[in-house]
Parts: C-alpha cells; sequence; structure tokens
C-alpha cells in the first residue's frame, strides 16, 4: 500500500535562491524535486522561507525573495496548488498541495505590519526563532533559555488572530512553555524530536510532546542525524524510534513527518530522498503500526492540522 505524505518542512526555497537549485533537474545537493515528491507520494509539502542572518541581506528582502520563489514554480507546475479547504487530497491525480511558511521570526523585522501582509502573500505557518535569539523570543540553541519578549507575545496573538500556525520548532523550553500558555490556537513543531530519545536541546520534552498533543498540534520528527543519533549518519530505525516514543507519549495522532530536506548536509543513509519515503511506511508497519495508524502519521495529521489554516 502506498501512503499519501504530508512533509512539514523543508528549505528547497532558500537552494533555489541561493544556490541555484532547480525542482525539475536536482543539482548534487539538492534534495527536494519533483520527480521525487511524485515517487515518494508526497501530497502535501511545506516550503519555509529561512532567513540566514549570517548573509548581508535584510531579513524582510531575504523572505521575499524566497516568497517569489515558490510562486515561481507553482506558476510552472500544473501539479502544485497552494492547499485550500475547498480541494480534496489528490487521489489518483499526481496532484501535490504547498504550504509556505517562514522560518525565523526576524523576517518580520520586528513589525506587526509586516506580519500580516507576509500572510496576504501566503505565509500560513511561522517560526518565531532559528538557532539565535532575537527580539520574539529565545532559541532553543543559544544561551540563556529565553522566553518570548513583550513583542514575541504580541506577534503570536497577532498569528492567531489572522489565522497563521505558531511553529515552536527551535523554540527555547521557555519559549515553547510560554507559547503554548499564550497561544488561542493550537501550536505545532514542524520539524522537531524526541529529547527522551536522544538528548538535544532542539528536540522537545516529554511534557511539551504532551502538552502539543492535548492542544491539538502535531509534531513532525525530522531527519537531521545530530538529533537523532550520536553515530556520523542516521538511518530508519532512529527516525521510527522517534515516532515510537512520540506516540507512546502523546498518542499516534500528533505524530507527524517534517523531514529537513534540503536544510542539512547529510541524510539517513536508507531514506536519501523523498522518494524513498515508502521505505519508512514499511519501516512504520514491520515496528508494529497499523495501516490506519500509518497513514495517519505519514500524511492524514498534518494536513488535517494545517487545514484550519488555510
Amino acid at each position: 500500500m502506498r501512503f499519501a505524505v504530508s512533509d512539514g518542512h523543508c528549505d528547497f526555497l532558500y537552494g533555489a535562491v541561493n544556490h541555484g537549485y532547480d525542482f525539475d533537474c536536482p543539482r548534487r545537493q539538492q534534495n527536494i524535486a519533483a520527480e521525487r515528491l511524485l515517487a515518494g507520494n508526497v501530497r502535501l509539502q511545506f516550503f519555509a522561507a529561512w532567513t540566514d542572518m549570517s548573509l548581508r541581506i535584510p531579513p524582510l528582502q531575504q523572505c521575499l525573495a524566497m516568497i517569489d520563489a515558490y510562486d515561481q514554480m507553482l506558476s510552472r507546475h500544473a501539479f502544485l496548488r497552494p492547499l485550500s479547504r475547498t480541494t480534496q487530497p489528490g487521489g489518483q491525480d499526481q496532484v501535490i498541495d504547498t504550504v509556505l511558511t517562514v522560518e525565523g521570526g526576524e523576517a518580520i523585522e520586528g513589525s506587526l505590519a509586516v506580519l500580516r501582509p507576509l500572510y496576504r502573500l501566503g505565509v500560513r505557518a511561522m517560526t518565531l526563532t532559528w538557532n539565535d535569539n532575537n527580539e520574539l523570543a529565545g532559541a532553543a540553541l543559544a544561551r540563556g533559555n529565553k522566553g518570548l519578549t513583550p513583542l514575541g507575545c504580541e506577534v503570536i496573538a497577532e498569528m492567531g488572530r489572522i489565522g497563521m500556525a505558531l511553529d515552536v520548532s527551535h523554540l527555547s523550553d521557555r519559549g515553547i512553555e510560554d507559547a503554548l500558555r499564550l497561544s488561542t490556537r493550537p501550536v505545532f513543531a514542524s520539524h522537531s524530536n524526541a529529547r527522551a530519545v536522544f538528548p538535544s536541546p532542539r528536540s522537545l520534552t516529554d511534557a511539551q510532546i504532551r502538552a502539543i498533543a492535548q492542544h491539538g498540534g502535531t509534531i513532525g520528527v525530522n531527519f537531521y542525524h545530530k538529533q537523532l543519533t550520536s553515530h556520523s549518519a542516521a538511518c530508519l530505525a532512529d527516525i521510527v524510534r522517534q515516532i515510537q516514543h512520540i506516540a507512546s507519549v502523546g498518542g499516534v495522532d500528533c505524530c507527524a513527518i517534517g523531514s529537513d530536506f534540503d536544510g542539512m548536509p547529510q541524510y539517513p543513509v536508507d531514506l536519501q530522498t523523498s522518494a524513498d519515503f515508502p521505505a519508512l511506511s514499511d519501516a512504520l508497519l514491520v515496528a508494529g503500526f497499523t495501516q490506519m495508524e500509518v497513514q495517519k502519521i505519514m500524511g492524514e495529521n498534518l494536513r488535517r492540522y494545517i487545514l484550519q489554516f488555510v
């Protein structure tokens, strides 16, 4: 059985703008590409606009360039379409629904008057931080375990009002605690793992997993080896262990996929591209998940969650 896949995070747009990634003719280090998404039966792909603060380019300018790349990609490929409540999953047709997101609240440059136009341009989810503290919140990999700033609290309130999903990936522990307390809508973690399985400050505690699930959110397991294993490369078994644990803590309905393809230097040895997603489905079945559970984990849970924001 081929399961429909929903992938909650990739960094293809950054590669398209900064490294010449081509959706039809992938370069050597590129992962996301048309033929691979179709081969892996991906039916919903999130595309993140990641603002790289090491570049000498204003973050909003970076973000707008990636939004333009997203629009150009959709205009050239009839099988890609923005996710809508009025459209049905592709069925037998090879149609891929897409969701545009922002990774790193630096993109709004401290202004709600930028956040709202980004929503009008199609952005439907945003993380407040990447790996560094900023004017909105503290980041998981930064010092101090800082929570939300007063501006960050305002941003969360406005995201809830306009209907933009809050992605808590990359937030500090205090930031996640604040977000869960303040958000009027379910939050999700687009690409985060379980800290109890492999210790990484970028991963979620069991209490955080439980709280996200209880509020109706989802958690997309990511494939970055430094959040999966102490070995030099990860494998399918590492990903399955993460999903098993998150399901045991938060329930199967909160489990999802957030590959982080095109956002890391190497991929699991037996899950190199989006075309390999069927191998993950098979591994979950072998691990004891039912077909209905695998269907939820691989695609249905994330689609159900994000539909409330489109």
